[in-house]
């Protein structure tokens, strides 16, 4: 047989490696930074690019696209052409990836401290960015897909199915989650509103966990750990029940992010049942990764590429043991807003992905290389250190959502809360806090070790070349199956079908969830007092959204005794039917919001917002003095706002749109009239004033200032819904 000569692209690997290492130390630096403005959270006082609400959504999307996406293409594009014994189809596309992925990764960095944020949980980036994801994702799956055809391996190994099913779901989670209507090149509406929206993002949020950070990784597990381990992978016929059972049951779990919110009952119990029945796919991929370790745990004990493998499928099978338990209702009903959901999220970030990367980033360079690891002692030293950083980060948050859970629920014998004032749960945990940064150092020491560690190895080896092979080529088969051929066997080189088969499989589920939601109307009610946001308190909506407000409070209250007697009544879900897009947030660093208008006067928000320890003692809030720049707020969008929300399906009348300016500017007075109320405002006014003048400065009314629309939104919150006291 004709042996063919060709060389496989090792330069692309290198240059996502390299990608990997640099966005690693950025995200997990941006990570810890965010951890210690917990402690101290006027750290980056004044400075509105590097205030936590703005750069919370820099760290998830740095450390899940930039430095997690980077060594999935890394792994990929490696494991890829050896697997099918081919180059990869096309090294244009193979440089437009890498090039179009760093650079929507630079646009991340740069828009979202600058506020510019749709506000959806790892869908933050705007519009134009959405466009570039699209873009550059399918040019990744044109490589893929045309590799797999031109390739001289006739089966499709395990890996290759999972890489598929990646590519595919993630384009229609991505596209589907992004439809949003452009206002501005830099501002957009989500199409879906309130309770649509929601069961939306966390269709898109969950599946983003299970399609961009698990699935690419497992198929990378099912490669690397048998080539580091050198042992065949442990079951053929488990590998295809763990593909084709977790593709399929995953993308109905979303729904268990929305459990006691005004989500449809029927769809929150869909999703736990189909988050329970996870535990199986999860653990069977798991228990496949550690058998194939079988006779080789001795090797263990001194490598360290095996020992961050199996912390990392340790790591996955208790964070895939975990979610569907923080599914079940009562779970959720405790861990939901607290901290554990921030232990459990970091369990499978830390050691499932970040060691994963690690032990591929230390066994490929010294090959690529051609040489062995500069320091093997610097490795197991990254290991530990790593480990117990990880530890350390999660027992604390651990325990503070245990803590932050109990005391939110705990009732005096008059039937009065215990703690009544949110703040106290708050200084409870102030310890747990300084453990987390504490472990979040370590980690980010062991990823500075491994920093040092390559470039010693890459200084000692050669040049990255792309790589001489030889492979016969494929023989066509004009015939169906093969004499004795297995179907699943027949599938494994039909990768067109199999493409097919995945797209349908994950399909199903989210058909059977979505579409009833938005198509069926008696799913969400409406509420006839529920009206549209007045024209000022839309741009303070945006203003909320803009300063990542989300991050820490949550507008959606639960059927608890506890949460009403706190809050107010629960969650209606014809309250969000104006709502582009939801906010019912996931985590609760403050206080819910969705009742707050109307609870202080116009005074109390404006000092708060100036400097929340002078009126809540031991808040953890930082201030935000720069929406009170003597600087006119930016209303020129303000009709076009209203006409797209028109478009959207809120009832603006034309005339309503045509009198904006000057309804949000009668608004904006009567805000500062009330604000004189208090002398010390007037004073402080009348002295910002003067040295405006004196500085020769144009002075701008409060009532044109940004905080003005912000006071002005949240004073609207649950003021709709009239309830007897």
């Amino acid at each position: 047989m004709e042996m063919q000569q060709f060389y496989y692209d090792n330069k692309i690997v290198k240059k996502f490696i390299y990608a990997t290492i640099v966005f690693g130390v950025v995200g997990m630096l941006v990570g810890l930074i965010l951890a210690t403005m917990f402690l101290f959270p006027n750290m980056t006082e004044g400075i509105s690019w590097l205030s936590f609400g703005r750069l919370r959504p820099l760290h998830t999307n740095a450390v899940i696209f930039a430095f997690v996406g980077n060594a999935m293409f890394a792994g990929v594009y490696y494991s890829l052409q050896r697997l099918l014994k081919a180059r990869m189809y096309s090294d244009f596309l193979s440089n437009l990836n890498f090039w179009g992925w760093q650079l929507i990764i630079v646009a991340a960095a740069i828009s979202l401290p600058l506020g510019y944020t749709s506000s959806k949980e790892y869908a933050e980036l705007e519009w134009p960015i959405d466009i570039a994801i699209a873009l550059i994702w399918v040019a990744f799956g044109i490589n893929m897909i045309g590799t797999m055809l031109k390739r001289r391996e006739r089966h499709l190994y395990v890996a290759i199915w999972f890489y598929l099913a990646t590519f595919i779901t993630v384009a229609v989670l991505h596209i589907f989650n992004s439809l949003e209507l452009p206002i501005s090149a830099m501002k957009s509406y989500s199409v879906y509103a309130g309770v649509q929206d929601a069961l939306v993002q966390w269709w898109y949020g969950h599946n983003a966990v299970a399609f961009f950070l698990t699935t690419p990784f497992l198929g990378l597990m099912y490669y690397f750990v048998p080539k580091a381990a050198n042992r065949p992978v442990y079951s053929y016929r488990l590998s295809i029940i763990h593909f084709w059972s977790l593709i399929f049951l995953y993308i109905w779990a979303g729904p268990h992010h929305l459990l006691y919110s005004a989500l449809p009952t029927w769809a929150q119990n869909l999703g736990v049942v189909f988050s329970v029945m996870l535990i199986a796919p999860s653990w069977g991929g798991m228990i496949n990764g550690l058998l194939t370790l079988r006779g080789v745990w001795d090797k263990v004990r001194v490598d360290p590429v095996l020992k961050f493998f199996v912390v990392a499928m340790t790591g996955y099978g208790m964070a895939t043991f975990e979610g569907p338990m923080l599914s079940l209702k009562n779970v959720n009903a405790i861990a939901h807003y607290t901290d554990w959901i921030i232990a459990h999220v970091h369990v499978g970030a830390l050691a499932w992905n970040g060691f994963m990367a690690f032990g591929i980033i230390y066994w490929l360079i010294p090959r690529m290389t051609k040489t062995s690891l500069y320091s093997i002692k610097l490795a197991n030293f990254h290991f530990w250190i790593g480990t117990l950083g990880i530890i350390l980060y999660a027992l604390p948050m651990y325990l503070a959502g245990f803590l932050q859970a109990s005391m939110w629920k705990q009732f005096n014998p008059d039937g009065t809360l215990t703690y009544g004032n949110f703040l106290e749960t708050v200084t409870q945990i102030m310890p747990m806090y300084w453990m987390r940064a504490i472990g979040g150092t370590m980690y980010l020491a062991g990823m500075l070790t491994l920093v040092y560690n390559i470039i010693q190895t890459v200084r000692a080896g050669e040049e990255v070349e792309d790589e001489l092979a030889e492979a016969p080529a494929l023989e066509t088969i004009k015939s169906g199956r093969l004499k004795g051929e297995k179907y699943h066997s027949w599938l494994e080189r039909k990768p067109i079908k199999m493409a097919v088969f995945a797209t349908i499989a994950i399909l199903i589920g989210g058909i059977i969830q979505i579409v009833p939601t938005i198509m069926v109307k008696s799913n969400i009610p409406t509420i006839t007092s529920v009206k549209p946001y007045t024209p000022l308190e839309l741009e303070g909506r945006d203003l909320y959204i803009r300063e990542g407000c989300v991050s820490c409070h949550s507008q959606s209250v639960r059927p608890f005794r506890s949460e009403v007697e706190r809050y107010g009544p629960q969650s209606k879900a014809g309250e969000f039917v104006y709502d582009h897009p939801f906010l019912w947030g996931s985590k609760r660093t403050g206080p819910d919001l969705l009742r707050v208008g109307g609870k202080y006067n116009d005074n109390w928000h404006f000092n708060h917002f100036w400097s929340p320890q002078s009126i809540s003692s031991g808040s953890i809030m930082p201030s935000y003095k720069w929406l009170f720049d003597n600087k006119p707020m930016d209303v020129s969008m303000t009709q076009n706002k209203m006409k797209a929300m028109k478009s959207l399906g809120v009832p603006y009348s034309d005339e309503e749109i045509a009198n904006g300016p000057k309804d949000l500017r009668t608004q904006a007075v009567a805000i500062e009239e009330s604000l004189k109320n208090d002398p010390d405002f007037v004073k402080s006014y009348a002295d910002s004033k003067n040295k405006a003048i004196a500085r020769g400065e144009k002075f701008v009314p409060m009532n044109e200032r940004e905080i003005v629309a912000l006071i002005a939104y949240i004073q609207r919150l649950g003021t709709d819904i009239k309830v007897k006291e």
